[in-house]
């Protein structure tokens, strides 16, 4: 289903003196791309809503890579304001990874009125990612890595701004379009995002160690640079693919980023 493996856990360069920021790294392929990174000597924090089960993955991931330089930061990314606040926290930090996200919840809004989904995998991670910019160029060489499904490929049109929440869809159909667009806003208008790798990656239907390898190779392998991949989708394993045309759309792409913006700025005076 998804082709031979071209990339595995020992082709992860060294990554000392580089520190990697992993959104949802208490479980799942969070939890092993934060394992496998800090296993290379990265500098790793650990994101995670529940501070007591993310200081459990820092400690199993220290136990299991003898890397004592890995730490937790509360994120939950539904709360904008907090989110801002902990990444305002960081000086010199690189290589963000974002991989926290809701799928196939029950329909639920945030206190501002935003369905949950959307509020974490896009607005939530906008928050986070474009606040910690200037220290993100500053660091250059950096990379994003936003990590997406499958299943935008089910969304039939892309956003609809007339409904953001998509109160009228199946939550699946919600699914697919917040996955699809949740990485497309943080090009569309800014320059500095030039050097930046941003790739998402869609990662069914496989174990946690094989759903984390794509990630790892679009985070870690010196081919990203060779290649001059920028703003690409990668599929498991490893392997460049074409989304949907929607998704790659900069008039879609300036409208969210805009829309996203000025409804930050309405709700909490932020951007």
């Amino acid at each position: 289903m998804f082709g031979r493996k071209r990339f595995s856990f020992n082709d992860i360069p060294d990554l000392t003196g580089k520190v990697a920021i992993v959104t949802g790294a208490n479980s799942g392929i969070g939890y092993v791309t934060a394992r496998e990174l800090a296993r290379k000597n990265a500098h790793v924090i650990v994101c995670s809503r529940s501070i007591e089960r993310g200081q459990t993955a820092v400690n199993k991931i220290k136990t299991e890579t003898n890397n004592e330089e890995v730490e937790v930061l509360q994120l939950d990314l539904v709360d904008w304001k907090g989110t801002k606040d902990a990444a305002d926290s960081f000086v010199a930090r690189k290589l963000p990874v974002n991989n926290a996200g809701i799928m196939a919840t029950s329909y639920e809004l945030n206190e501002h009125g935003i369905e949950k989904q959307f509020a974490t995998n896009h607005v939530g991670h906008f928050v986070f990612t474009k606040t910690l910019l200037p220290v993100i160029e500053a660091s250059a060489p950096s990379r994003i890595v936003n990590i997406a499904s499958g299943f935008h490929k089910r969304a039939p049109n892309g956003i609809n701004f007339d409904d953001i929440n998509l109160e009228k869809e199946s939550v699946w159909a919600r699914y697919g379009t917040v996955a699809t667009n949740i990485a497309h806003g943080f090009i569309a208008e800014n320059g500095v995002l030039a050097k930046i790798a941003f790739n998402l990656i869609g990662i069914f239907a496989m174990n946690e160690d094989d759903g984390a390898l794509t990630q790892l190779y679009v985070a870690t392998s010196p081919e990203i640079e060779k290649e001059n991949y920028r703003a690409k989708y990668f599929v498991p394993f490893a392997k460049l693919e074409t989304p949907k045309p929607f998704a790659t759309n900069q008039e879609t792409a300036s409208r969210l980023w805009k829309w996203t913006e000025e409804f930050l700025n309405e709700k909490l005076g932020i951007f």
